[in-house]
């Protein structure tokens, strides 16, 4: 089992952006985000941390403007906190291990899916390809990635 948390090292390897994202809860503008229109199959990993977060064959088009999930891949590593701010209510999502900002959660997501919406800011994520996933040590999550 990996241990996944953040370090000092990983915050100072992080863009501008990414830093802005997650340590400072920020968001990308819409339709910026490196991820939004990835369709290769692999998974999605917080850039601090390393935690698995989310798997492509979960990943799907829902017009936001950001990546979306219809679920995490191991929901024990996606905290749900309530988030209050720009005045009006909506629920945050944050790496448990890394603690960083994510994006939020809505219930508009696929009904035959689960129902939900995981909107992810994609400068909180780094992308392992399946090809690779054996290699950094995401073997474990092979079975739950398929071809787009």
């Amino acid at each position: 089992m990996s241990t996944y948390k953040k370090t000092a090292d990983a915050i100072t390897k992080l863009s501008p952006e990414q830093y802005r994202v997650t340590q400072e809860n920020g968001t990308e503008r819409p339709g910026s985000g490196e991820y939004l229109g990835n369709k290769e199959p692999g998974i999605y990993v917080d850039i601090v941390s390393g935690e698995p977060l989310f798997a492509s064959s979960d990943k799907y088009e829902s017009g936001c403007g950001w990546p979306s999930f219809t679920k995490p891949i191991e929901p024990a590593h996606v905290a749900e906190l309530r988030d209050a701010t720009l005045g009006m209510v909506r629920t945050e999502v944050r790496s448990t291990h890394g603690d960083s900002h994510l994006g939020h959660v809505f219930p508009d997501g696929p009904k035959d899916r689960g129902g939900l919406r995981y909107c992810i800011n994609s400068a909180s994520l780094r992308f392992v390809h399946r090809d690779d996933m054996e290699a950094e040590g995401y073997g474990d999550y092979i079975n739950q990635v398929e071809d787009i």
